[in-house]
């Protein structure tokens, strides 16, 4: 009885979820009927991720066309949010404050740093229905997509030891190896001079194994529902 009723309040829930999402937007520019593409639940909490996601996402991919959008990039915009989706649950049990404004705006200024001018990033903003980088619902969005990262570097990056035998370990045997298929002829640096960017780079491997174990993990746990095909 316990099992049929946490199913029957996930579908209950998912069933919410997916008549909110098709309720009427309304932005600055026209009002659209968005539609739900897929649902993420872990029993208690529930992310929609909606066809207007999609398109957020693309428009802060410099490469991405949005009018009209490619099928791949909106195939791999879905599979990028279905990750992102899996942080927010888990973040959401271990609240941690929200990022100041002025972290949001350092965040968008980044954003900013991949497009040619400001003109041209906010004309593509223009095209997925916000007004300008000053827009209260685009910051909100970048604020939500900077408390993710700041809880992957929490949970992932805080974590990661790396030994000074590693470091020499890489130094020798994908260093040098590398460096010297490269650039031959040139005299290989010393460990010590090339330490810290060694150290940089095993931490982000570590960080990238841990990441894909979790979302490999996280998607055998939460219950994930594709209901439009893209």
């Amino acid at each position: 009885m316990g099992t049929q009723r946490r199913k029957r309040r996930l579908s209950e829930a998912i069933a919410v979820a997916i008549f909110m999402a098709y309720c009427v937007l309304t932005t600055s520019a026209q009002d659209v009927v968005d539609k739900t593409v897929a649902v993420l639940s872990d029993g208690s909490r529930t992310e929609l991720i909606t066809y207007t996601d999609l398109l957020w996402q693309l428009a802060l991919q410099p490469n991405a066309p949005l009018d009209p959008p490619r099928k791949a990039d909106l195939e791999q915009a879905l599979q990028t949010l279905i990750d992102q989706r899996l942080f927010a649950l888990e973040a959401q049990r271990l609240p941690r404050p929200a990022s100041s404004d002025k972290e949001i705006a350092d965040k968008i200024q980044e954003t900013l740093s991949h497009f040619p001018s400001t003109p041209a990033f906010e004309m593509r903003l223009r095209q997925v229905g916000f007004e300008s980088i000053k827009d209260d619902n685009f910051e909100r969005l970048m604020g939500q997509r900077l408390d993710i990262e700041k809880y992957v570097a929490f949970r992932f990056e805080s974590f990661v030891v790396i030994t000074a035998e590693d470091e020499k370990k890489y130094y020798r045997e994908t260093y040098t190896p590398e460096f010297r298929r490269r650039t031959p002829g040139l005299l290989v640096p010393s460990f010590e001079d090339k330490r810290a960017e060694i150290h940089q780079a095993l931490t982000q491997q570590k960080v990238a194994t841990s990441i894909e174990r979790f979302v490999d993990e996280a998607k055998q746990r939460v219950q994930i529902d594709i209901l439009l095909e893209v």
